[in-house]
């Protein structure tokens, strides 16, 4: 072994090694470095190397000793807030934190059921009067009845067993079936059903980054995402290692920026994604742009209509402006869309579909070793509810295309009525030229945070956004009958704002957590701490 070891050594010299090394390390970050500066640009990374460099010195702010207890004691305080908020019960209400020794009676848990349907931060009749932006996507009272007829029937059905349930299976086919014709699938596409929208972008992520994997060979996967895109994307990035470069959106439009996702594109690049429309404002990106970039570039596309779900496709038929989304643009390779939002259906549904059959194999978990015999799951959940599948499928086939078709109208009419209404009060600006559902507004004059604080003094629940600082609606159909009282409230809000003196730098107390703390620190160590505090208040009991 010495010897071979000695005669390693003499024809190949351990410096030539270290060189061969160093040499392969300097090209591996070389070609990286070139990648960034032709992806972002001179002045992109310039800017990119400043917030770094910006962050860095933050955190090293952040960490001295007077900093650290001033922010101590800010989380400390903003926890107790939250437990005041969210696990403040009434005495009234009993607790649980242990399973109790006897069993309850049926009448005994039923009462129980009332008192906690009655605890509430807002009423049920104030969360269904129409003030509250998405969140309940409700289909009428008539087809909650039916759905939930559905959910009880098949409320002990697992699709994880076709066998035994062979009527699970095909309620589920015949959802991903119509939901891929609304969308214009072409012959031989695919989907499959998942939790929710979330579910859906990881899905296809992982799809995107497996076959790139095997087809490609990609060892380290980027994707192309809209800073308007779902931060379901970053989930994904995250979850399955895939790099994420994030687009800038154009100012006056708000839709990404083609040539910014061009620059980007590169060998590593498995996946190009657009929105229709996204989460924020509420805009459709020039998906045509991208599809003809994927097709040019052969990369997939993915669009995310978990928002759009059952609107988008019919907003021509239902005589509102629209623009190309769907899979009749050839690079459109992948299609996201929530039946649980405006397809009625009940919460934990949505869709993933698929150009072929081929891209969604890709997204499957096959295992052939395990003791217990092959296990194959078409997404991330092993087990699922069948009930709600039958819930889905019940409130499809119910509503129909006419009844989507309508709702359609009364809807994107209401966001209509919103924005024409909202454009006449002073110092409120419409964000982009909104086509669907939602209608996000800013303030030239005032804190927009301020607005959103009047707003909730009037009983509305509006989502805060972030970057910039703006409100938005997302109409349902229990928005149609309070379109006037909204606007109203809004003048009324700015009014009351200008008598007391209110300027736009003044502070509001809303925050922005998906919605709900906002802050401009370039460190956003804090605010991922405050959010980490917020989720486990979440499960103190």
């Amino acid at each position: 072994m010495s010897g071979v070891i000695s005669t390693l050594r003499t024809q190949y010299p351990l410096g030539l090694l270290k060189n061969v090394v160093f040499t392969l390390w300097l090209l591996r970050y070389t070609t990286k470095a070139y990648r960034h500066l032709i992806g972002r640009g001179l002045i992109g990374s310039v800017k990119d190397i400043h917030a770094a460099v910006t962050r860095w010195a933050w955190g090293l702010l952040l960490k001295l000793p007077s900093s650290r207890k001033k922010i101590e004691a800010e989380i400390a305080g903003a926890k107790e807030q939250l437990e005041m908020k969210l696990v403040n019960y009434p005495q009234t209400l009993r607790r649980f934190e242990t399973l109790p020794s006897s069993g309850l009676s049926e009448n005994e848990v039923r009462e129980e059921l009332q008192a906690l349907l009655s605890f509430s931060s807002k009423p049920w009749s104030e969360i269904q009067s129409g003030q509250v932006s998405g969140a309940v996507y409700h289909g009428g009272s008539d087809l909650s009845t039916l759905t939930s007829e559905a959910y009880s029937l098949f409320s002990l059905s697992n699709p994880l067993h076709p066998d035994i349930f062979p009527a699970v299976r095909k309620m589920e086919a015949e959802i991903v079936s119509m939901v891929l014709r609304l969308f214009n699938a072409p012959d031989g596409a695919g989907g499959a059903m998942t939790s929710g929208g979330t579910e859906s972008i990881l899905m296809a992520v992982k799809g995107a980054r497996e076959m790139a994997r095997v087809e490609r060979r990609v060892r380290e996967p980027e994707m192309i995402v809209p800073r308007t895109g779902h931060a379901a994307f970053d989930k994904a990035g995250h979850y399955f290692g895939v790099k994420v470069w994030h687009v800038d959106v154009d100012p006056i439009t708000y839709k990404v920026n083609i040539a910014d996702v061009r620059r980007l594109i590169n060998p590593n690049t498995i996946l190009l994604v657009g929105s229709a429309p996204n989460f924020p404002h509420g805009i459709i990106d020039d998906i045509a742009a991208l599809s003809d970039l994927a097709v040019r570039y052969e990369i997939p596309l993915h669009v995310d209509c978990c928002l759009g779900s059952f609107i988008v496709p019919f907003l021509e038929r239902a005589g509102f402006a629209s623009e190309p989304f769907d899979f009749r643009l050839r690079g459109v390779t992948s299609i996201s869309c929530d039946t649980h939002k405006y397809g009625f259906a009940p919460k934990g549904t949505s869709t993933i579909l698929y150009r072929s059959h081929h891209l969604r194999q890709y997204q499957y978990f096959v295992s052939t070793d395990w003791p217990g015999g092959v296990y194959a799951s078409p997404s991330i959940a092993g087990s699922r509810p069948g009930a709600l599948l039958a819930g889905c499928w019940a409130a499809m086939v119910r509503v129909g295309e006419e009844g989507y078709l309508e709702s359609c109208k009364e809807i994107v009419g209401a966001a209509k009525g919103v924005e024409a209404g909202l454009m006449e009060i002073d110092g409120i600006q419409i964000i982009g030229k909104p086509l669907v559902s939602v209608v996000a507004f800013t303030s030239t004059d005032l804190n927009i945070y301020e607005i959103g604080d009047e707003l909730s003094k009037r009983g509305w629940h509006l989502n805060a956004l972030q970057s910039p600082p703006a409100l938005h609606i997302a109409c349902t159909r229990l928005t149609v009958p309070v379109v006037d009282k909204l606007v109203q409230d809004v003048r009324d809000a700015v009014q009351a704002l200008n008598e007391e003196g209110r300027e736009k730098g003044s502070e509001g107390s809303m925050m922005a957590l998906y919605g709900s703390g906002v802050t401009e620190m370039p460190d956003k160590s804090v605010v991922r701490r405050l959010a980490t505090v917020f989720v486990d208040t979440l499960y103190k009991a």
